[in-house]
């Protein structure tokens, strides 16, 4: 069990570490102009993508979930059919978007209080990047199926790829070309169109390998379809939730002046370096724990949550043993401005102890994507949201943004303590485990379509 979580979460922390890495270049490559106002503008940018593209995150995760089950089971006439919901429905959220984006821009830009410097910057950044979202919404089903079907290899290639090549055309075009904030956000358009591309002839060779076929009746099924909505709602109202979180974290920190946000920007890329790192395990456990639930293996859950979090934890050491000695080395990288250097640094301890506190947060989520339990997960994300809130307006203050640093790691402590008290309930119901052989995993596993795990 210890190799089958490493080789399924290898992959995934290296795809979802490219994923932060590209957040890094666009801020480097705005970091090293000279005014503070380009990182805000990526920022603020960027967070309006969060929540449109966070928030339809249930494409992948439902999909992960759904897949892994009947992946699990054996069943390759649902796989194809999980693949199909998820495309329809993902297709229509795009078609909204680009019909109403100009009152959806209206309403996140009045949201978010910032510099009309920034607002302008990142209104350029949006008016070119949301263009890009049916095929970053596709994308999200494309990795949904790859991660549920253990194909883990194949995640890493599309993930990499289409994260290499933003960067590559960051590269070109911002320092070569200078075209500013407007070509970090073409870079992120063609990437996401030509991952698309890939991702689709990807999932045509791995269904190949599946038995069953495209059935009309079981894609449009009345009973499957109300299922995949009551998911994908539950993950939607837990995703806006922490999205919602951080973009409170960025909108309080704009109100205290460009400087402590653009300081803040910088400081959350190390953020998500450690989150996309620690979910390669978080995914492990989406995988092997809907396939369980699959298999009806109570036995094989437990181990593979047990053996998944021991790594998570091992490498969340890690993360904080990096960030504490070369934290100052990573923010100078980051942006050669004075003031935001010496800003960030001041708040870095909050960043080095972040990866032992958030570990255990990230590492329910995926256990309970791949149990499709996401009532759980969008109540636990409710009250996490109510304490994150509560404790900001109580600490900052008093705090300032340290109160507001404070604030997030409660947050990340009331995930991990709502998710952990609902976590006795997933293995309720399941049959006992049939008799397992030396690798830990079911001595008659159902049946793996192209000569799978």
């Amino acid at each position: 069990m210890h190799r089958r979580v490493f080789r399924l979460a290898a992959p995934n922390i290296l795809s979802n570490l490219s994923v932060p890495l590209l957040g890094a270049v666009d801020t480097a490559v705005m970091g090293h102009l000279p005014d503070p106002a380009f990182i805000g503008g990526v920022a603020i940018g960027a967070l309006i993508f969060a929540y449109i593209y966070w928030g339809f995150g249930f494409l992948r995760m439902g999909t992960t979930g759904l897949v892994a089950q009947a992946h699990g089971a054996g069943d390759g006439d649902e796989v194809r059919a999980v693949v199909g919901r998820g495309g329809l429905l993902a297709l229509g959220l795009a078609v909204i978007l680009l019909l109403f984006q100009r009152p959806i821009g209206s309403i996140a830009f009045g949201l978010l209080d910032s510099s009309r410097e920034v607002e302008s910057l990142a209104g350029a950044y949006y008016a070119v990047r949301l263009w890009g979202a049916p095929a970053a919404l596709l994308n999200y089903v494309a990795l949904g199926f790859l991660v549920g079907t253990q194909r883990m290899r194949a995640a890493l290639l599309l993930t990499v790829f289409m994260n290499g090549l933003n960067i590559v055309l960051d590269l070109v075009l911002v320092v070569g070309l200078g075209r500013g904030i407007e070509g970090v956000a073409l870079a992120t358009l063609i990437a996401e169109w030509s991952a698309l591309a890939l991702a689709i002839r990807i999932i045509g060779g791995a269904l190949g390998t599946y038995g069953g076929t495209w059935r009309r009746d079981r894609i449009l099924d009345g009973a499957r379809l109300a299922a995949l909505v009551r998911i994908n709602a539950d993950i939607f109202v837990r995703t806006l939730c922490l999205v919602s979180a951080f973009a409170w974290f960025t909108a309080r920190g704009a109100v205290m002046g460009d400087l402590v946000l653009a300081a803040n920007a910088v400081l959350l890329n190390f953020q998500t370096f450690m989150a996309y790192g620690l979910d390669g395990f978080a995914h492990a456990s989406e995988a092997l724990v809907g396939s369980a639930i699959g298999a009806r293996d109570a036995r094989l859950l437990r181990r593979a949550v047990r053996i998944a979090t021991l790594w998570a934890f091992g490498v969340a050491i890690l993360f904080t043993l990096v960030y504490l000695g070369a934290g100052r080395l990573i923010i100078a990288g980051l942006t050669s401005i004075p003031e935001v250097r010496a800003t960030a640094r001041a708040f870095l301890p909050w960043i080095v102890v972040s990866p032992l506190i958030s570990v255990w947060g990230f590492q329910l989520d995926g256990i309970f994507i791949g149990a499709t339990r996401t009532a759980e997960m969008r109540n636990g994300m409710l009250v996490s949201l109510g304490a994150f809130l509560a404790s900001g307006w109580l600490l900052m203050p008093r705090l300032g943004n340290h109160g507001l640093w404070l604030a997030l790691m409660i947050f990340m402590v009331a995930r991990a303590t709502t998710l952990g008290l609902y976590f006795p309930r997933i293995a309720r119901g399941l049959t006992p485990a049939p008799e397992t052989g030396s690798s830990g995993g079911p001595r008659r596993s159902p049946r793996r379509p192209g000569g799978g795990r």
